[in-house]
């Protein structure tokens, strides 16, 4: 494979550098989280590379981030109604519902020096990957600052980023069909705004692929386009790999901690 890499080369001429790509996953919300941190603390003590990898949530989750309250971000009688983890993320931002059925998220880790020292210009970077991946599938899209991907002024997705031991970990969604009633019976919102108006509302400021295109693409569809996005937009080759055996050790020692009712209410 590396013999074919080296004659892929840059505008300029020279070899583009390789990243690893992680088959796409479908995990509970639990390993998935442990997953991200287990690649970032492993890529910071230079065990693993650069990593991009693409996941689905089985069961469906709903992630609050690293500062956020419990008790005032989710539902927790919905979820255990509907059968919905709930995590907390080590990344900031808000509580974000992963549909099994309509969301996939995307995961980047890379050395801190592999992107600006600027968080916005950061995250400039890492979401130019999504963008570049939606014009793929023929939505046109665009950064926004602070770390949204937008279509039309509509929100497609979100990201959210942590910086620990030299490396960064950026991870968000992409909406292809989302249950925006269902998100908002797990969120914290007032059940008398669960109306067919509110929803319709939360369609000026949200969008999804399937609207965009007057379809629904399946998943692997999305992952390629995705996968050349963050190709185009890092300048590198990503080259299928898997997880290393002290990955995938060190994931399944996380994961207990991220399935704690300590962590989860540790805010």
């Amino acid at each position: 494979m590396s013999s074919v890499v080296i004659n892929i080369t840059n505008a300029g001429g020279s070899p583009k550098s390789e990243w690893r790509l992680l088959p796409l996953r479908v995990d509970d919300a639990f390993t998935a989280m442990a997953l991200d941190e287990a690649i970032l603390k492993l890529n910071a003590e230079g065990k693993v590379p650069n990593t991009v990898r693409f996941y689905r949530w089985s069961p469906s989750a709903v992630s609050i981030g690293y500062f956020q309250s419990l008790e005032r971000e989710v539902a927790l009688d919905a979820a255990r109604r509907y059968g919905v983890d709930v995590v907390r993320r080590i990344t900031g931002g808000g509580a974000v519902f992963h549909d099994h059925h309509g969301e996939l998220t995307y995961s980047v880790v890379c050395k801190e020096s592999d992107v600006p020292g600027d968080i916005i210009e950061s995250y400039r970077l890492i979401c130019g990957g999504l963008v570049s991946g939606f014009r793929n599938l023929g939505v046109d899209a665009e950064f926004r600052p602070v770390n949204d991907v937008q279509v039309k002024g509509k929100k497609i997705s979100g990201s959210a980023q942590t910086r620990r031991w030299g490396s960064v970990l950026q991870h968000g969604t992409i909406l292809i069909s989302p249950d925006v009633r269902r998100m908002f019976e797990l969120l914290r919102v007032s059940p008398e705004k669960i109306s067919d108006k509110f929803v319709s509302s939360i369609f000026e400021r949200v969008t999804t692929i399937e609207r965009e295109l007057g379809r629904r693409p399946d998943f692997e569809e999305v992952h390629r386009a995705m996968v050349r996005g963050f190709e185009d937009a890092f300048g590198v080759r990503l080259v299928e790999g898997e997880l290393s055996q002290e990955e995938l050790e060190l994931a399944a020692q996380l994961r207990s901690k991220y399935a704690s009712s300590e962590w989860l209410r540790k805010r």
